[in-house]
């Protein structure tokens, strides 16, 4: 099993990033930083902390504060607790920020600026800072102050609308595409900005906008919709999934310039190719329920999934089985590029998270550090190793309620 401690250097490392994030799309982004090799010191409420902690699945059963979802996303980071809406808690963060390069939330806009810590107001502090605010509609705007969560976004993006495929009802999505869209295009503008930084020293206020990073993910619609093109409301255009009794496949028969000649020589219908509802991809398209058809009565031949994806393979036409969550996880494959890391768990003993999707010098990004654990666990050492305050001056912010510093683990 694969566990953490790369010992190679990180892309980021001697970076440090102050993580005011909570859920999922500031914390997906503060991930991929932590596994990179930075130093996200991320900052929760005492008492509560991040809310994911209290959803499932459990970790421990005689715990709530333990969800696998909260310590997949902040795996790597070091927790400290700060109760901001506390008057001294504003110099205790300045002085968290003088030391960082990065901060990264995701509170509704305008909540930031209540503590006096926005984006004008640090970086007014310190000109060569890199501060990352995602939200859902983005910081300005007639909808930047509504409340944002995937589902909703999913539904006002128009997404929502394209993938009813021309059916009555709109569905929910279960994938929280908004959210991590969000957390990735903030980790790529957050990089970009070092990059100019470590040129000029010159710091950047970034703006993500979750809506408008699930609206850059559709490859077709808007670009044709902008440009006097028709919205297609009817189901993807030459991707199709086949039922073999339980089992299913998916197949890709457009996209590709090659794919048309392979397929009508593999279906053993030479007409096809001068048929005029199929002679060019227009016609393709404009006739897709009619070749739909061809191809499974073609598909229907074959005795069984593994038949018709040997014979798909063979000629080099895309396809692959569906499978379910519990086959995806013993995947040769993804054991093959070790995308399920093994992590120390404080209550657990070690914990399986996801990994960070890409490779860095033919290596994989795993976690440098173990999975979180309780709320404000690495309060006293960031304050004394970071910002060097005697423990006189940390039980003194303890005792006025400005921090959370849990008893020591036996």
């Amino acid at each position: 099993m694969n566990s953490v401690g790369p010992t190679r250097d990180g892309l980021l490392d001697g970076y440090t990033v102050i993580d005011f994030t909570r859920v999922l799309a500031g914390p997906y982004c503060t991930r991929l930083l932590a596994d990179l090799g930075a130093r996200v010191i991320k900052i929760e409420r005492p008492g509560e902390g991040d809310e994911i902690r209290y959803t499932a699945f459990q970790l421990e059963a005689d715990r709530t504060d333990q969800s696998s979802y909260f310590a997949r996303l902040n795996t790597g980071k070091e927790g400290i607790a700060i109760n901001l809406a506390r008057p001294e808690a504003r110099e205790l963060v300045l002085d968290l920020i003088r030391n960082a390069d990065v901060v990264v939330e995701n509170f509704s806009p305008g909540v930031m600026a209540r503590y006096g810590l926005d984006a004008a107001a640090l970086r007014g502090l310190f000109p060569d800072l890199v501060y990352c605010s995602i939200s859902g509609f983005g910081q300005t705007g007639p909808l930047s102050s509504l409340q944002a969560y995937a589902h909703l976004i999913n539904a006002i993006s128009g997404l929502m609308d394209l993938d009813r495929g021309g059916e009555t009802q709109p569905r929910v999505s279960y994938l929280q595409a908004a959210d991590v869209l969000a957390g990735t295009h903030a980790f790529g503008a957050i990089c970009a900005a070092l990059l100019r930084r470590a040129r000029s020293g010159e710091g950047a206020t970034l703006d993500i906008s979750m809506l408008e990073c699930l609206i850059a993910a559709d490859d077709i619609t808007y670009g044709a919709l902008l440009n006097g093109g028709p919205v297609e409301r009817q189901p993807r255009i030459g991707m199709m999934v086949h039922a073999f009794g339980e089992r299913h496949i998916a197949l890709q028969t457009a996209g590709a310039p090659h794919l048309w000649s392979r397929l009508v020589a593999l279906v053993g219908k030479p007409e096809l190719a001068a048929d005029p509802r199929f002679v060019t991809p227009q016609a393709r398209r404009k006739n897709w329920g009619a070749l739909q058809q061809v191809y499974r009565e073609w598909l229907n031949r074959y005795q069984d999934a593994d038949e018709a994806i040997e014979a798909l393979s063979a000629a080099r036409v895309p396809v692959v089985p569906m499978l379910s969550p519990e086959e995806v996880v013993n995947h040769p494959q993804l054991l093959s590029r070790e995308a399920f890391p093994q992590v120390p768990h404080a209550g657990c003993g070690s914990v399986r998270v996801t990994s960070t999707p890409f490779f860095v010098d033919g290596k994989p990004t795993h976690p440098r550090a173990g999975a979180p654990y309780l709320i404000g666990e690495h309060t006293r050492d960031v304050l004394a190793t970071v910002l060097g305050y005697s423990s006189e001056k940390i039980d003194g912010l303890h005792k006025l309620g400005v921090i959370e510093m849990p008893e020591p683990l036996q």
